[in-house]
């Protein structure tokens, strides 16, 4: 297929949000009270097709009015909503996750052409964000609180699990579905009214997702959307209005966003960088282990939190990289819409450098590579931000390969001799986001998990993220803030605990004054 066959597919027909203009590509629009809305910011961000450079529509910034208006809905509709029976929000997510099933196939395609990532993979995309969906319509289990009866004479406590007001969240490329639909829903759910910042990359279908949460029921003012850089991203977590913030992205904007937001009083939390380790032992399923690790290292181009970006082989499983770089070797690039394509491009021009760049220092620095990607190509996309698998063997903790997050389909090795060596690198290594171990002994294993200092663990897992029954759980310099973004974690994230002790009196009942703190 040539590229002129394929860079003219229309924005989805069905939807009135992405209507194209006079000038072609169309503006995304803000939500602001239940109307999506043309902002007047001036400056533009131009969202492209990462394959072809296709201009897919422009971002505007939203200006400090527009941002302001939207947290003033957002909070005038917090005084009803947050008095809306369970039942009711229950119904609408009900309805919200079976929208995102009826429209999987077209979300799928609008978030592969923006995104780049494969059509499967979008699917993945989705389906994990509509996980968290389904947890918000099951918001009646979730959000129960306790009771315990005459802790004293005649005294009874119950707590509930009340809402807390205006909740921002701010979200990064790499999972334009997922990572919305890990927050909104739930803050939503349990009562608060939301503020949404997309990625200006890649927002279509965050808009179309938002799109879909109006048409299930939402009222005007709960979900609001507005686009922007470090201005918006700053009045937002500074606004007195806001209770809370949920942020995903890079390490350097997510310190900004804590720091700020929890010196302006917000609860704030921060999903960032990572460095995620494989540890290979001899005793493995060799061509299970290596699938896996090809797969979760070079899947999504890299471009992953949780992405398998070291690869530590222990004794005589060093013997197995030729094996393994045969199996990245095959992997197919393309464009992420057309069959069969394993991995996509990256999200900009930008990225493609920085990558190649490291692979660079890489070498200079010791490295010897064994697969090479930065040649690499997919027929009839020669504009396309294409980086293939690439290996390096040999690499040390003191490379910048190593010590930076790649964010790329790059697999660093260092070949080790025992367990202990590779739980003591990881252990060195600040990042906690998530880690695995491929082998077959359960003393092993045992041991890994019991000593190794990371949020989430896999065995024979390479990608440890789990489902909204238990909460994501990334840990150290990945992330800042104590709770996570979706399971129990993210509903005491979103809701404030009161507890009520009560004593009811007979009329006729006397008592003497307690100037203690017992109960009596």
């Amino acid at each position: 297929m040539s590229t002129s066959q394929h860079t003219n597919a229309a924005l989805p027909a069905d939807t009135c949000i992405f209507n194209k203009t006079d000038q072609g590509a169309p503006r995304v629009p803000l939500l602001i009270g239940g109307a999506f809305i043309a902002s007047q910011g001036q400056e533009l961000h131009a969202v492209r097709n990462p394959a072809t450079q296709e201009i897919l529509a422009y971002t505007p910034f939203a200006t400090a009015e527009e941002v302001e208006r939207a947290l003033q809905t957002a909070s005038k509709a917090y005084q009803t909503w947050r008095h809306t029976s369970l039942q009711v929000r229950s119904g609408i997510f009900w309805r919200y996750q079976q929208l995102i099933r009826d429209n999987m196939e077209q979300l799928a395609a609008l978030l592969c052409r923006e995104q780049g990532k494969t059509l499967a993979d979008a699917h993945g995309d989705i389906q994990r964000g509509l996980e968290v969906v389904e947890q918000a319509a099951n918001i009646g289990h979730w959000q129960m609180g306790a009771i315990a009866q005459n802790i004293a004479g005649g005294v009874d406590t119950h707590t509930h699990l009340s809402p807390i007001g205006v909740c921002v969240g701010i979200t990064p490329f790499n999972f334009p579905a997922m990572i919305p639909l890990w927050m909104f829903p739930l803050a939503i759910a349990c009562g608060n009214t939301f503020v949404l910042k997309p990625s200006e990359q890649d927002p279509l279908v965050t808009m179309r997702l938002c799109e879909l949460a109006m048409q299930a029921g939402l009222p005007p003012g709960v979900l609001n959307v507005v686009h922007g850089g470090a201005e918006v991203v700053r009045q937002l977590c500074n606004h007195a209005l806001v209770a809370a913030v949920s942020f995903v992205g890079s390490s350097r904007v997510g310190q900004i966003v804590h720091r700020e937001a929890s010196l302006a009083g917000k609860r704030v939390q921060c999903m960032m960088g990572a460095k995620n380790h494989a540890v290979l032992l001899p005793d493995a399923v060799c061509e299970a282990s290596l699938n896996q690790i090809v797969g979760a290292a070079f899947g999504a181009a890299g471009q992953r939190c949780m992405a398998l970006s070291v690869l530590l082989t222990v004794g005589a499983a060093r013997d197995w990289l030729p094996l393994l770089v045969e199996k990245a070797r095959q992997l197919r690039l393309n464009a992420g819409h057309e069959a069969g394509a394993d991995l996509g491009p990256l999200i900009t021009p930008q990225a493609r450098d920085r990558v190649c760049q490291l692979i660079a220092r890489g070498q200079a620095q010791g490295a010897r590579l064994l697969l090479d990607g930065r040649s690499a190509s997919a027929p009839g996309y020669a504009q396309g931000n294409f980086v293939g698998p690439t290996i390096l063997a040999d690499v040390s903790c003191e490379m910048a390969v190593y010590q930076e997050e790649i964010f790329g389909p790059v697999l660093c090795v260092m070949q080790l001799d025992t367990l202990e060596q590779a739980i003591a690198i990881i252990n060195a290594n600040p990042h906690g986001n998530g880690v695995a171990l491929f082998t077959q002994s359960g003393a092993a294993a045992r041991q890994f998990q019991h000593e190794v200092e990371v949020g989430q663990i896999g065995v024979n897992v390479p990608i440890p993220v789990p489902s909204p029954l238990f909460s994501f759980t990334g840990s150290r310099a990945s992330k800042l803030g104590d709770l996570g973004p979706y399971g129990p974690q993210a509903i005491a994230f979103y809701t404030q605990t009161k507890t009520i002790t009560t004593r009811w009196l007979h009329a006729t009942q006397t008592a003497p004054a307690n100037t203690t703190i017992g109960l009596g």
